[in-house]
């Protein structure tokens, strides 16, 4: 019988890196003895690990435990190189990060994508590889989070002709912010295991039910547009021309917000770092809690991408059309990937998407400019990772401080841009040029088609309008 972390707690292990090495060594090592002989061998470990330090199996254990309690963990004196793409237009808040998380003892790789600006821990746009071990805030509080979009065959004259008939499908069809649907669709999302297994997903379920098929706040959104295909070769079996699509924005609600704290508060508690880094702390792997989050950040992936799921099955009904072709890619997440030398590594892209080589994405710009379909080209330098979107040019605040409502108003009506409902800090000059941001990128992705949106809901229904 295999022993199991709570086992090692229940004699007197805390969590944190001791209790996983002593797991690992003593599952592999010692599988030959009975539970109750392992759990007597950790125990004489616990109480004296001074006397199993020179153990040529066992060391590794003892050292763990004699280490000092609640030990600062030293960032390196230099700091690994990393590439960064756009460097002049990323300001310095989000270079110093990117320096701090390149410092880690555990990092092992990093590049700064072209839309970066400054975040907690890990900049926005900040792609960060380590060697087994997963940081909460370089995943991000929104885990998970991603693009959809489905391509339908109609005609682009219907965004004009039957405008308010769009509008009324986007109104009815999505929800944002606190608002949730009065009777949420089922899903096989809601009987994974993890919702009984992680106590913190087990306290979430109810409100995992309630938000499904709902998008966030801030810049999340749901918006018809016009596709243009240029490509004639692609993995979605689409002819070159122009399409209408809906494309969505948005991520795992409550569920991932409250998986990245619970993580967080583990990590900083066992990963004490200097203050410059603390929001940096990671869970080795080989923990429990390393283990726990892996898993919890993979179901609010998931959940993110079922809520996505519903909200173009809801569009497609009310257009009563079959989509031609669905894409989706996501961002905030941490994959197990190879280096170039074939080693395990652990990549975080926080606000950066995969790009490897025929990985396909959507990298939106602002409400009033284009987006792009794309196809990763696999550099390396990039650890195969491009831009999630164009970024901000202005923090929130600033933007609200200084924007004034009519201007946006004219941008909006001179890129044709139908808004049902958004904040100013939003609007389209709070963002930078996504022309720019692309041709920063060019090695990165390869440009199969374009989209321009043209009805576009966010979160509230007036515009320039504060929503909770």
């Amino acid at each position: 019988m295999k022993l199991t972390g709570n086992d090692l707690k229940q004699i007197g292990f805390i969590e944190g890196k001791a209790l996983g090495v002593a797991l690992d060594l003593v599952e592999n090592q010692y599988a030959h003895l009975s539970f109750d002989d392992k759990l007597a061998l950790l125990q004489q470990i616990l109480r004296n690990p001074s006397s199993f330090i020179s153990d040529d199996i066992l060391a590794p254990v003892a050292a763990e435990l004699l280490k000092p309690a609640n030990e600062t963990v030293a960032l390196n004196m230099e700091g690994k190189s990393y590439q960064i793409y756009g460097a002049e237009a990323i300001e310095q808040g989000a270079l110093q990060q990117m320096e701090t998380a390149m410092k880690l003892p555990v990092t092992v790789a990093g590049a700064l994508m072209p839309d970066a600006h400054q975040g907690y821990g890990l900049p926005i746009g900040g792609v960060l590889a380590t060697k087994n071990a997963v940081i909460p805030y370089g995943v991000g509080v929104d885990i998970g989070c991603r693009m959809c979009m489905t391509l339908y065959d109609l005609p682009s004259t219907i965004l004009v002709d039957k405008k308010e008939d769009l509008k009324k499908i986007l109104i009815n069809n999505t929800k944002f912010g606190q608002a949730t649907f009065k009777k949420p669709k089922d899903h096989e999302i809601l009987d994974r295991k993890e919702f009984s297994e992680l106590s913190i997903a087990r306290a979430m379920k109810d409100r995992a039910w309630q938000q499904i098929g709902s998008s966030g706040g801030g810049n999340h959104f749901v918006e018809f547009g016009v596709v243009e295909i240029l490509n004639p070769i692609n993995e979605f079996h689409v002819a070159p021309g122009k399409y209408i699509a809906v494309l969505s924005h948005s991520g795992s609600r409550g569920l991932g917000a409250n998986i990245a704290r619970h993580y967080t508060n583990i990590a900083m508690g066992v990963c004490r770092l200097p203050q410059e880094a603390k929001h940096l702390a990671w869970l080795d792997l080989h923990t429990e809690a390393g283990q726990e989050y892996w898993l919890a950040m993979n179901l609010a992936g998931d959940y993110a991408s079922a809520c996505h799921h519903q909200i173009h099955e809801r569009m497609a009904i009310g257009l009563r059309e079959t989509p031609l072709a669905m894409i989706e890619n996501h961002h905030n997440f941490a994959w197990k990937a190879k280096d170039t030398f074939g080693n395990d590594i652990i990549v975080h892209r926080k606000g950066a998407t995969p790009a490897g080589k025929d990985v396909l994405g959507i990298i939106p710009g602002s409400m009033a400019s284009s987006g792009f379909i794309v196809r990763g080209k696999g550099l390396a330098a990039s650890i195969n990772s491009a831009s999630h979107g164009a970024g901000r040019l202005m923090s929130r605040t600033k933007a609200k401080q200084t924007i004034v409502p009519g201007h946006v108003n004219k941008v909006l009506k001179a890129a044709g841009v139908e808004l049902i409902g958004s904040g100013l800090d939003e609007a389209p000059m709070a963002y930078k040029d996504i022309h720019q941001v692309m041709e920063y990128q060019k090695d990165l992705v390869e440009v199969l088609g374009t989209f321009m949106p043209k009805i576009v809901r966010m979160c509230g229904d007036e515009k320039f309008q504060e929503v909770d």
